[in-house]
């Protein structure tokens, strides 16, 4: 790559070079081509630095010197082409080795791509001749035709091999286009005719006389001295191109650094929030647990205070009852023997009312028949005594098996006590009344039958009072077996609320160890954060510095991203649509696209000592970016 300093010295010395020459370009046609080609780029790139330098404004499309530029530019490219045959014909066309600028340098897709984009071009010239103009613009034309023609076998498929672009004086015109680095161009490509052109050159612009050669010699210097402050700069670039690739590296490491530290943040706060989700978790587990656990103790304790309750007041009234049991037994066994003891009373009453009986019958002869009747009826009595004897034994036996029946037979053998003492007593009136004890015995039997029926019945009623006494012994047995199988569940439960208990004793303890953890987690997180706060000053301080060291690269530079038409139909401050009365304007500082009223300002830029068009936030940070510098200093 050449400097621009080496190419304009190199196209100096090689157009004295080239005057020797001439004398050999008249005996070849090519030759001289090339010749007057050259001088004509030389006068053309001559002029509008010069009229560029003394105009000091951005120039358009309607500027003179400019087209003339242009269709030189186009003279120089069409010269030695080849033709290629097509289906219509005949054509040279200069879009074919400007389109191959772009596979050698990828800074070139983008004007090429716009180029492809236009919607009003429809021929190659067209093409050929808005991509001179975007390249000019961009400030990039001399160093994408350098390229362009270091690449010889390339362009041999496109030019004869005496073409400019070939030969020596290609590369002094290309050397002579670093020059136009120094102009601002607006040119608007879009709402131009390119494809109907005629490319004509109007050498009156380039009659000169002894005033113009002293303003020219003049003009010259200015060019120099430009062209060394040019330089100056470009070094200055470098420099600063260098220092801020070494603050991105730096930049870089830091975020890469942040970004690590952020992905290591944010695992620990997912960790925290885990362990957070986890202790709450726990706790209302742990609450729940002790809730049931509480219910369940409550409820297990109500039961087994009702249970107790209930068992103290049934063992209560069994021990009552078994108290009054006993109770009734002795005093059965009491009357049991009262009972044996009258009927061996009332045994020897009737031997001695035998005897009696047979006296009254030595005694009494008259009344024979009455006796013998009474003594049918005394044998009647003893057999019926012999009954009830034999009755009170099978009672007795029942007795014995059934001892809680005898309490309620108390009243029957009284009463039959009391009977027993009625037919002692009608005995002695039948001893004392003879007359009167027939009827008296009649009475005994009746007053004995019905009370014989009615202890039968009474006995009866008695075994179903003592079934019915069984039948309870064994519902209380029963119901006190399953009292005791309740205690023991209960018991049961008891102990494993206990172990439950013990659980959650040692659930508080991981809780608390948990607590501690959690508390250190968030200590860490706490200085990781101060530390990420540190990083993050520190980052956007480096980041402020970097982006201020970008825009003085950018204002030294003067080469901006510039924001294509196709991709602008409203002002960027005002939001205007843009019109044919409302053109497009490109602000020299940003490279955004506005209207004529928000970017009437001029201001002069690092990259142009001569005052540019800039948009308003742009003239007002500019100035006030002055007023701190002037204040610092």
């Amino acid at each position: 790559m050449y400097s621009p300093q080496s190419l304009h010295r190199w196209g100096i010395t090689h157009s004295k070079s080239m005057e020797l020459a001439y004398t050999q370009a008249f005996r070849d046609p090519m030759a001289m081509e090339r010749a007057n080609l050259l001088n004509m780029a030389k006068l053309s790139i001559k002029g509008l630095i010069e009229s560029a330098l003394s105009f000091g404004r951005t120039l358009d499309s309607d500027y003179p010197p400019l087209q003339q530029f242009f269709v030189v530019m186009e003279h120089c490219l069409k010269h030695g082409l080849k033709v290629k045959k097509s289906f219509l014909g005949y054509n040279k066309s200069l879009w074919g080795p400007l389109e191959m600028v772009e596979k050698l340098c990828p800074e070139a897709g983008e004007i090429a791509a716009s180029v492809r984009d236009l919607p009003g071009l429809k021929t190659p010239l067209g093409r050929a001749r808005a991509w001179l103009r975007l390249a000019l613009m961009q400030k990039r034309l001399a160093d994408y035709l350098r390229v362009l023609i270091t690449r010889k076998d390339l362009l041999s498929d496109f030019y004869e091999s005496s073409a400019v672009m070939l030969e020596e004086e290609g590369a002094v015109i290309v050397g002579l286009l670093v020059g136009l680095n120094v102009i601002d161009a607006n040119l608007c490509v879009k709402g131009e005719d390119l494809d109907t052109q005629v490319g004509v050159i109007d050498f009156s612009m380039y009659l000169k006389n002894d005033i113009d050669d002293y303003r020219s010699e003049e003009r010259n210097g200015q060019i120099a001295a430009i062209l060394d402050q040019k330089n100056y700069v470009e070094e200055l670039n470098r420099q600063l191109n260098s220092t801020v690739q070494g603050l991105q590296g730096r930049v870089d490491s830091l975020e890469k650094s942040n970004s690590k530290l952020i992905e290591e943040l944010a695992i620990a706060k997912n960790n925290i929030i885990k362990l957070q989700e986890e202790n709450h978790q726990l706790r209302t587990e742990n609450s729940v647990i002790l809730m049931k656990a509480q219910k369940r103790l409550e409820a297990a304790r109500g039961d087994a205070d009702c249970e107790l309750d209930t068992y103290k007041q049934s063992r209560q009234g069994l021990d009552e009852m078994y108290n009054e049991a006993r109770r009734q037994l002795r005093e059965e066994c009491q009357l049991r023997q009262d009972v044996e003891n009258e009927l061996v009373v009332q045994v020897s009453m009737k031997q001695e009312m035998e005897l009696a009986m047979k006296l009254l019958e030595k005694d009494i002869h008259e009344k024979q028949d009455t006796l013998i009747g009474l003594r049918h009826q005394l044998d009647e009595v003893k057999a019926i005594n012999v009954e009830m004897y034999q009755k009170m034994q099978s009672s007795d036996d029942c007795m014995k098996q059934k001892d809680d029946m005898i309490a309620r037979l108390e009243e029957k053998t009284n009463q039959i006590t009391a009977t027993m003492k009625q037919l002692e007593q009608r005995l002695q009136d039948t001893d004392r009344d003879r007359w009167t004890a027939e009827d008296g015995i009649r009475k005994f039997k009746q007053d004995f039958a019905n009370k014989a029926d009615s202890l039968q019945k009474q006995i009866g009623q008695r075994e179903k009072q003592l079934q019915q006494l069984e039948t309870d012994l064994k519902i209380e047995r029963e119901w006190r077996q399953t009292l005791q199988n309740d205690l023991e569940r209960e018991r049961e439960t008891i102990m494993q609320l206990n172990t439950e208990a013990q659980q959650i004793d040692g659930l508080k303890k991981e809780f608390h160890r948990l607590q501690d953890e959690n508390s250190q987690l968030k200590g860490i997180c706490e200085e990781q954060e101060q530390a990420l706060q540190e990083l993050g000053c520190k980052l956007s301080e480096s980041k402020l510095r970097i982006e201020d060291i970008k825009e003085a690269n950018k204002a030294l530079q003067g080469g901006q991203v510039w924001l294509k038409d196709k991709d602008a139909t409203h002002c960027k401050l005002c939001e205007r649509e843009f019109s044919i009365s409302r053109r497009k304007h490109h602000c020299r500082n940003c490279g955004e696209i506005f209207c004529n009223a928000c970017s009437d300002n001029e201001l002069p830029l690092p990259a142009s000592p001569k005052p540019v068009r800039v948009c308003d936030t742009c003239h007002a940070l500019l100035l006030q970016r002055c007023s701190s510098n002037a204040t610092l200093h």
